[in-house]
């Protein structure tokens, strides 16, 4: 029964995405030859045309990413590649605690190495012909190497604390594995501002006293207490702007892209922080982070009724061995089938994400002028080429962010 389910279910999810995807393309394209009313003195044409056609192009890389996404994902459960990498791996190192983390990781770098093309032709051929790439290919290629450096130090300790508690913790083993996943991704928001982020970027504080100023002049009227204000080298890699605020507790910081500075006046600098603080004083990061763990207990406890039974191997494609050790493919085919399962109540996260960005706006028209933050917003999206007329039902499904239109027309309510 799960091997019909599993096969319904992921050409559901294939043919709902293709379909999204081509909705959005044509959608995109229909919209192209005009601005849209509401931006016709601020956007040009060509910048429109140019969004539009940025879009475009990721959004057809989008599409061959799922086909070659769910062809693996076939390969690896129902045509037996995951059976076959256990077979060899328990064949050199037996049924041990080692095999079971080597299993892991020889299928994290098969999925790396089939997404890997994909990303290179994002960076270096879409992002380099509409201007925004700045990275060098020896920077990809370090990037790369750090990342897998920090994926073996942080997630190589991780998955040995859970495959240890799924082998000795007994029948509620999930509960433990739970409070291990708590306490580690809360290490790593501590982690990130000061030991992680600086690996990849460069990190300086801001210098300009005007707008140091008027900034923390903005914190205070929010009651926001920071370690500093920073700006990041993100020119380094890309034209492409932002701001955010990272950190927990007190270890919270401020970061600006050298990028937005350049491109935004003081106002619209001090708007589109007031934002990223509305997120802050709404509790919308606390809030995300309670759901996440949340769901992660519930999907943790699924997972232990699911070891349980030899049908969630079989009819996935693998044989679980008689001699134990099986935890780790256990591991493995969850996090591989999940997604497929979840895809059609994932629009329900983009809704309260694009709900949080209303009130953050919300309060930021309370803390600045509204105007302002429509004026950055408006830079935003042309710098980003962020497309002004995307598909209605695309942006239901996929949108972490309101349409431009909505966003703007919320915002102007509140001048």
């Amino acid at each position: 029964m799960l091997t019909y389910l599993f096969i319904i279910a992921l050409l559901a999810m294939v043919a709902t995405k293709l379909w999204l995807a081509s909705r959005q393309i044509r959608h995109v394209t229909a919209h192209r030859h005009a601005v849209p009313a509401r931006f016709t003195e601020t956007i040009t044409l060509d910048s429109h045309q140019r969004a539009a056609d940025y879009t475009v192009a990721r959004t057809r890389l989008a599409m061959a990413e799922i086909v070659v996404g769910a062809a693996l994902l076939v390969v690896l459960t129902l045509l037996g590649l995951l059976q076959w990498l256990n077979m060899t791996i328990t064949g050199w190192l037996g049924h041990g605690f080692a095999a079971q983390l080597v299993l892991i990781a020889a299928v994290a770098v098969i999925t790396s190495l089939v997404d890997l093309p994909f990303d290179y032709y994002r960076q270096f051929v879409i992002e380099e012909r509409f201007g925004f790439n700045r990275m060098t290919r020896a920077l990809f290629l370090g990037d790369l190497a750090k990342s897998i450096g920090l994926g073996v130090a942080l997630g190589l300790p991780l998955l040995a604390a859970v495959l240890w508690l799924m082998g000795r913790a007994g029948a509620l083993w999930w509960v433990w594995a739970w409070v291990v996943w708590v306490a580690f991704n809360s290490l790593v928001l501590v982690l990130y501002p000061t030991v992680i982020a600086p690996l990849f970027n460069k990190f300086k504080p801001l210098d300009d006293a005007s707008l140091r100023a008027r900034i923390e002049a903005l914190m205070a009227r929010c009651g926001f207490a920071a370690k500093g204000l920073f700006v990041m080298d993100g020119s380094r890699r890309s034209a492409h702007g932002n701001a955010y605020f990272t950190g927990f507790g007190a270890a919270k910081r401020i970061v600006f892209f050298d990028t937005l500075l350049a491109r935004l006046s003081g106002d619209e600098i001090e708007a589109v922080l007031a934002h990223e603080l509305g997120h802050f004083k709404r509790k919308h990061v606390l809030k995300r982070l309670v759901v996440t763990f949340l769901i992660s207990l519930v999907l943790l406890a699924l997972l232990g009724w699911l070891v349980q039974h030899v049908w969630f191997y079989t009819q996935l494609g693998v044989r679980p061995s008689m001699a134990g050790g099986n935890d780790a493919l256990a591991l493995i085919l969850f996090f591989l089938v999940l997604p497929v399962f979840v895809f059609f109540v994932s629009p329900l996260g983009s809704l309260s994400s694009r709900k949080h960005e209303f009130e953050a706006d919300a309060f930021a028209a309370g803390q600045t002028r509204a105007e302002d933050l429509v004026s950055a917003l408006v830079k935003l999206y042309q710098d980003n080429a962020s497309t002004l007329t995307p598909d209605p039902l695309y942006t239901a499904f996929y949108y972490s962010h309101p349409p431009a239109s909505q966003r703007i027309d919320r915002l102007l309510a509140h001048a």
